[in-house]
């Protein structure tokens, strides 16, 4: 599949070069290969072919060919849990993501669902960070994604998380709250859950999720989390706030440097140890919601990921109820 990325310049962008931009918003490059790409004509900017030195301005559209460029491996083995000629529900392995970005394009479920399903363009109704396992919904035409954004926008759709979290989780936790930019984190990204606060708070969202402790041993608890807003990194937010973070989990982890280390490949034996899982173990096991189309309820499952049900056989903790698959019956 041709790999051809395509971006605009954020509003508020300071104003600087192509090559500078390039350079510091897209690192897997450096400065010189950057130069070198450019030199050969492979950036355009509003479809002109770019120069290193021109300027840029916020809404400008840069195009970049980028077919040689190396992706890291992927696991790329999911599994179809439905479909029919609006819908495909699938079952996203850890270690894939839902959308080309940095240095995946085909290393993609996007890409995957075009080349295997011959879907022209996947319209993702539920997104899950690429890290993240479980159902993902996606639409087959620009009807179905629209009725289902409207089912979860609206509250409509149940979703229940399976996760393994540090230390013993209490019984039960209704965690309510306001999510905000984390000033004092090491990482930009990082975001800061503060039970309690007021809803429509200036630069926060407001964020409900309720947690059940589902089994836990060996230092570690087995949680189902049921969110009913839907935040980013509203789950493993919450519970590192609440002092179980998620195992596997870099950027909300047992230790706040651990994600500079991932980023810069420099994560040592001691850190592997500390995570536990080479991902955040996090999974999303059940949905359900209206089928766009006749209406009908959709109560679709997907079992415990293999490297999850490792731990929970590892740590000898005694599941619930077989599958680690909890329904809340009053949905």
């Amino acid at each position: 599949m041709k790999r051809e990325a395509s971006f605009c310049v954020p509003a508020g962008n300071p104003s600087e070069t192509v090559l500078a931009f390039l350079a510091r918003r897209f690192t897997y490059h450096s400065h010189e290969v950057w130069q070198a790409r450019v030199a050969e004509g492979r950036v355009q900017v509003n479809g002109q072919v770019a120069r290193s030195e021109g300027p840029l301005a916020p809404g400008d559209r840069i195009e970049y060919d980028s077919h040689d460029l190396p992706e890291p491996p992927v696991a790329t083995g999911y599994a179809v849990r439905f479909e029919d000629a609006d819908l495909l529900v699938v079952d996203k392995p850890g270690n894939l993501p839902c959308h080309p970005a940095g240095a995946y394009f085909n290393h993609t479920l996007w890409a995957l669902l075009k080349s295997r399903h011959g879907l022209e363009s996947p319209a993702f109704v539920n997104r899950l960070d690429r890290e993240t396992s479980g159902l993902v919904v996606v639409a087959k035409n620009a009807e179905t994604a629209r009725s289902c954004q409207s089912e979860f926008a609206g509250r409509r759709v149940g979703k229940r998380y399976q996760v393994l979290v540090e230390g013993v989780f209490p019984e039960v936790w209704e965690a309510r709250g306001v999510m905000r930019a984390d000033p004092a984190g090491p990482v930009r990204k990082r975001r800061l859950f503060v039970e309690g606060g007021t809803a429509g708070e200036a630069g926060s969202d407001w964020a409900e999720t309720s947690f059940r402790r589902l089994a836990a041993g060996g230092g570690i608890s087995l949680v189902e989390a049921a969110p009913a807003t839907g935040r980013l990194h509203q789950i493993r937010a919450t519970l590192w706030a609440g002092g179980f973070p998620v195992v596997g989990d870099k950027l909300y982890g047992v230790d706040p440097e651990l994600f500079l280390r991932f980023c810069k490949g420099a994560l040592t034996d001691a850190d592997a140890a500390a995570l536990r899982l080479n991902r955040q173990a996090l999974h999303a096991g059940w949905l359900r919601m209206r089928h766009p189309r006749t209406r009908e309820w959709l109560e679709l499952e997907a079992p415990l990921p293999g490297d999850m049900a490792a731990l929970v056989l590892l740590f000898r903790l005694s599941l619930t109820k077989p599958g680690a698959i909890l329904h809340n019956d009053g949905l």
